[in-house]
């Protein structure tokens, strides 16, 4: 089962790794990391998305809590969320290819971030499903490369104050 997990944690050297570590010496495997400042510079929000039963889920949320730099740990229900990930997709392209693609990008709401004589940069935000499908969409044409940030997310409705 997937879980998306908001953990707010101080802004300091070292957090990230500990936390890693303590995912890894459990065995547990992080499907997508993203960290980031918050409002308050002092405290940074880590979205992992993890794979895993409740149990073991219950294991990693009470190692999380003992780290001294972890403030507050939030399951986000996927019902009332918003979330997006990040994808840079270079696609290989002839002149006569580039309007089928553009009109591809344009249908998912992605915008055509450089231009070379033989490919496009697509930058698209979007859920996971949507990312997914814009690139099977483009693999006809030719990936050359791509990049994909992890998912950020945030509840839905008024903002969840911190702890």
């Amino acid at each position: 089962m997937t879980h998306i997990l908001s953990v707010s944690v101080l802004n300091k050297p070292g957090v990230l790794t500990r936390i890693a570590g303590l995912f890894s010496r459990r065995n547990f495997n992080i499907e997508s990391l993203n960290v980031g400042k918050t409002e308050n510079p002092e405290i940074s929000r880590m979205t992992i998305v993890v794979n895993g039963d409740e149990k073991t889920l219950e294991q990693v949320t009470k190692q999380l809590h003992k780290l001294i730099n972890v403030l507050k740990i939030t399951e986000l229900d996927k019902n009332s969320i918003v979330e997006r990930d990040l994808i840079l997709i270079r696609v290989k392209c002839s002149r006569k290819q580039r309007s089928e693609i553009i009109q591809i990008a344009d249908t998912f709401r992605a915008q055509i971030v450089d231009v070379a004589p033989d490919s496009l940069m697509i930058e698209a935000t979007g859920t996971e499903d949507k990312l997914e499908a814009l690139t099977e969409l483009l693999r006809d044409f030719g990936i050359a490369e791509f990049v994909r940030t992890g998912t950020v997310a945030l509840s839905r409705g008024q903002a969840q104050n911190q702890k």
